[in-house]
């Protein structure tokens, strides 16, 4: 540990990494995190031991980056181009391309008209439809 490395709890520790407390706590349980005991019996974690966890710096967006990048537990996600934007009162259609012509498919999602502006979703750009269920949602990459 460093002299000037800040001291996590256990549950600032695993939002740092973006891991969850119980997760944590089984590292710390078995081993596998060194961390300092309080006077309390409290577990500290030194910063400097999370930096093995934290992804690759060239993994990361830059920080001039304006985008917002989100992680999520849908695993079914298909990246294509945005074809077509159309709302209407609350809500919008945007329509996903995947894959090159001409065997490109198109999936459609209804969403909330907010959520377009908000991610200033336009024709041309890039998105990934991720599905969960019979819900289909729009993130932009």
């Amino acid at each position: 540990m460093k002299s000037s490395d800040t001291l996590l709890n256990p549950r600032a520790a695993a939002a740092a990494i973006g891991v969850s407390y119980p997760t944590i706590k089984q590292w710390i349980l078995a081993g596998k995190l060194k961390t300092i005991k309080t006077a309390g019996g409290h577990h500290r974690i030194p910063q400097s031991a999370l930096s093995r966890y934290l992804p690759a710096a060239t993994a990361r967006p830059t920080a001039t980056s304006r985008e917002r990048f989100r992680n999520v537990s849908g695993r079914n996600q298909l990246v294509g181009t945005i074809v077509e934007v159309r709302i209407s009162g609350l809500l919008a259609k945007v329509v996903l391309e995947i894959g090159e012509p001409p065997r490109a498919q198109r999936i459609t999602s209804i969403i909330t008209a907010d959520a377009v502006r908000e991610m200033q979703l336009r024709k041309g750009q890039t998105a990934a439809a991720l599905m969960k269920s019979t819900e289909v949602m729009i993130a932009r990459v």
